[in-house]
Protein backbone atom coordinates (compact mmCIF):
# COMPACT_ATOMS: atom_id res chain seq x y z
CA UNK A 1 0.00 0.00 0.00
CA UNK A 2 0.81 3.42 -0.56
CA UNK A 3 1.63 5.69 2.26
CA UNK A 4 -1.10 8.14 1.87
CA UNK A 5 -3.86 5.41 1.73
CA UNK A 6 -2.77 3.89 5.54
CA UNK A 7 -2.85 7.58 6.52
CA UNK A 8 -6.55 8.19 5.44
CA UNK A 9 -7.35 4.69 6.67
CA UNK A 10 -6.00 5.95 10.35
CA UNK A 11 -7.22 9.08 10.08
CA UNK A 12 -11.02 7.65 9.53
CA UNK A 13 -10.36 5.50 12.16
CA UNK A 14 -9.43 8.08 14.47
CA UNK A 15 -12.34 10.23 13.38
CA UNK A 16 -15.31 7.47 12.77
CA UNK A 17 -13.83 4.96 15.18
CA UNK A 18 -12.90 1.49 14.15
CA UNK A 19 -16.35 0.33 15.22
CA UNK A 20 -18.15 1.88 12.51
CA UNK A 21 -15.27 0.98 9.42
CA UNK A 22 -17.49 -2.33 8.54
CA UNK A 23 -20.45 -0.10 8.46
CA UNK A 24 -19.42 2.78 6.27
CA UNK A 25 -17.54 0.42 3.80
CA UNK A 26 -21.05 -1.29 3.77
CA UNK A 27 -22.58 1.78 3.02
CA UNK A 28 -20.42 2.84 0.03
CA UNK A 29 -20.63 -0.37 -1.47
CA UNK A 30 -24.36 -0.50 -1.20
CA UNK A 31 -23.90 3.20 -3.07
CA UNK A 32 -21.42 1.85 -6.17
CA UNK A 33 -23.73 -0.69 -6.92
CA UNK A 34 -26.86 1.85 -6.73
CA UNK A 35 -24.65 4.12 -8.81
CA UNK A 36 -23.83 1.35 -11.68
CA UNK A 37 -27.02 -0.06 -11.41
CA UNK A 38 -28.25 3.66 -12.86
CA UNK A 39 -25.95 3.70 -15.40
CA UNK A 40 -27.06 0.32 -16.54
CA UNK A 41 -30.41 1.21 -16.73
CA UNK A 42 -30.15 4.97 -17.85
CA UNK A 43 -27.89 3.60 -21.24
CA UNK A 44 -30.02 0.80 -22.01
CA UNK A 45 -33.96 3.14 -21.45
CA UNK A 46 -32.78 6.28 -23.14
CA UNK A 47 -34.10 6.21 -26.98
CA UNK A 48 -31.27 8.30 -28.88
CA UNK A 49 -33.38 11.62 -29.26
CA UNK A 50 -33.53 13.25 -32.83
CA UNK A 51 -31.36 16.72 -32.83
CA UNK A 52 -33.18 19.60 -33.25
CA UNK A 53 -32.43 22.27 -35.76
CA UNK A 54 -30.44 24.93 -33.84
CA UNK A 55 -32.49 28.00 -33.11
CA UNK A 56 -31.51 31.36 -35.01
CA UNK A 57 -31.55 34.58 -33.94
CA UNK A 58 -34.63 36.72 -34.55
CA UNK A 59 -33.39 39.82 -36.42
CA UNK A 60 -33.34 42.93 -34.94
CA UNK A 61 -36.28 45.40 -35.51
CA UNK A 62 -35.60 48.15 -38.01
CA UNK A 63 -36.27 51.41 -37.54
CA UNK A 64 -36.76 54.38 -40.08
CA UNK A 65 -36.59 58.30 -39.31
CA UNK A 66 -40.01 58.29 -39.98
CA UNK A 67 -41.44 55.46 -37.54
CA UNK A 68 -40.78 55.86 -33.88
CA UNK A 69 -39.79 52.45 -32.22
CA UNK A 70 -42.59 50.37 -31.30
CA UNK A 71 -43.16 49.49 -27.37
CA UNK A 72 -43.62 45.78 -26.99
Amino acid sequence: MQEWVIVAVVAIAVIFGASKLPQIARNMGKAQGEFKKGLKEGAVDEPAAPSAPPMQAAAPEQHTADQPPSQS
